[in-house]
């Protein structure tokens, strides 16, 4: 998929941490093989699988996969990882251990989590970076980077989706100059990850990610894709049910028992960059590459080109 559409920048959520590197090397060999080479390969830890020394998850022990600071068995587990043909410019900021109590407007975390928790739980369930890029003409492109936690797989209390609304939202006081101590991104900049929400259906806090959406800063250029759009009215259900346009949707989630296909990934170029194409790798039925992608994982590839002029 990703020698498919063959990017300059790739940013893949739910790729395990080693320390030298070894897995990512392997799997950038693997793509230049079939044609797409990526010279600079960026891996940080982050945060899931990192004990936090406390019960996060209430269960009366210590060093379990619900106490780390970010669900995981290990130490990196399900990090972020960053392919691309355009060179680090710097070495960039790590937003991942900014605490979660931290954030102004956040949604109350002293509600779900007890006084021991909230002195230590950080806000990024995978991590929070900007990693900056050298671009052909000069200057620098700053790609702002996430994988929010889900807003589910917890309980009447929604610490998940609440956690999930402010991920959201530390973007868009960061892009504001509103958090004390960090100074907001330059632009150009990209925000782009794996937001885990979607603006219309399914479970979630949706305020933080309207207003990132509707953000001056930033333009949504809503990707899309006939294949998404064939899918949903296919499987009916919970599909049937969404008030969101289908063809915008980038996950082919279970359907009923499960939320359907939602739009869970993002690409947010800042305001003053030129969108000139977009759309979700989501081919129809009867093409001979969708049972590639339907098979490579329910999430779908999402892309968008920009004019550096």
């Amino acid at each position: 998929m990703i020698a498919a559409a063959a990017p300059d920048v790739v940013v893949i959520a739910g790729f395990d941490h080693d320390l030298h590197g070894v897995a990512l090397a392997a799997f950038a060999d693997r793509l230049a093989a079939a044609g797409a080479a990526y010279p600079v390969r960026i891996a940080p830890a982050g945060n899931r699988g990192l004990r936090s020394g406390a019960d996060l998850d209430g269960d009366g022990r210590l060093a379990g996969p619900g106490d780390a600071q970010g669900w995981g068995r290990f130490a990196g587990a399900g990090a972020l990882a960053v392919l691309s043909r355009l060179p680090a410019a710097g070495e960039g900021r790590d937003f991942s251990a900014f605490l979660w109590r931290d954030l102004p407007g956040a949604d109350d975390p002293a509600a779900v989590l007890p006084p021991a928790a909230l002195a230590v739980q950080r806000l990024h369930a995978s991590g929070a970076f900007e990693i900056p890029l050298a671009l052909p003409g000069g200057g620098t492109l700053g790609i702002l980077t996430f994988h929010a936690t889900p807003p589910v797989f917890d309980g009447p209390e929604d610490r998940n989706g609440r956690r999930n609304r402010d991920e959201a939202l530390f973007w868009a006081q960061l892009i504001d100059g509103a958090l004390p101590g960090l100074a907001p991104p330059a632009p150009p900049f990209v925000l782009m990850g794996n937001f885990n929400l979607d603006p219309a259906d399914g479970e979630g806090r949706r305020d933080a990610l309207a207003a990132l959406l509707a953000h001056p800063a930033l333009t949504d250029p809503a990707p899309r894709s006939q294949g998404g759009a064939a899918a949903a009215a296919r499987q009916g259900g919970a599909n049937a049910r969404h008030a969101g346009d289908p063809a915008l949707d980038t996950a082919d989630f279970r359907d009923d028992p499960g939320p359907g296909n939602l739009r869970v990934s993002y690409i947010l170029p800042s305001s003053g960059l030129r969108v000139t194409a977009s759309g979700i790798l989501w081919p129809l039925p009867d093409d001979p590459f969708a049972e590639t992608v339907a098979a490579a994982a329910p999430h779908r590839l999402v892309w968008v080109d920009l004019a550096l002029d």
